[in-house]
């Protein structure tokens, strides 16, 4: 069960958009982050929610997707996330985060996953311009910006081909693949 879990927890980077994920929804995620490992338990994340249509479009305009995809500027207007959680890293608490926000990260998108939602894992924003539009105090690092919503395409999982190319890609059909190395090739022996 986890691991189907795992499998169909992908990227997704289209959405309906019109599909309301409710701030209650977002609570929920935001739990079983809180509920998540943290480096010697100190806490360190916070969390800003968003799932009003006019912010969300604000957020979505500090936002860079799919880096493989050179011809793709993002999703269009109808196929835009639904949500969002901001990940932040409170450096009154800690100066550096680790994994933490990976963790919580992973831990939110299969909460997602299970309640019928997909998301993306952002890294790629901009950071000034979401520090600017939320009025952020210093004391707080933009870390991930999670977007969310019910999927709108498929995503599917491949082995990695003889020629090692790793980047995922969109087929004729516009089904999203993404190439996973195999067991072998990623365990060393000792």
């Amino acid at each position: 069960m986890l691991e189907d879990l795992i499998r169909q927890t992908r990227s997704y980077r289209r959405f309906r958009q019109s599909e309301n994920v409710s701030g209650e929804t977002l609570r929920s995620l935001v739990e079983l982050a809180r509920l998540s490992a943290s480096a010697a338990n100190l806490q360190p994340l916070k969390y800003i929610l968003v799932s009003d249509e006019e912010t969300n479009g604000k957020v979505f305009a500090h936002t860079r997707w799919a880096g493989y995809l050179e011809d793709w500027d993002g999703p269009l207007e109808g196929e835009r996330p639904a949500a969002y959680i901001i990940i932040l890293g409170d450096r009154e608490i800690r100066k550096s985060f680790g994994c933490d926000h990976g963790i919580a990260a992973q831990s939110i998108m299969l909460g997602a996953m299970e309640r019928g939602l997909g998301g993306c894992i952002l890294g790629a924003v901009d950071r000034k311009g979401l520090r600017d539009l939320f009025d952020l105090p210093d004391q707080f690092e933009i870390l991930l910006t999670l977007a969310l919503g019910e999927p709108k395409e498929d995503v599917v999982l491949e082995e990695v081909g003889p020629e090692g190319d790793i980047k995922y890609y969109r087929d004729d059909d516009d089904v999203h693949h993404v190439p996973k190395r195999s067991l072998d090739a990623i365990i060393l022996e000792a």
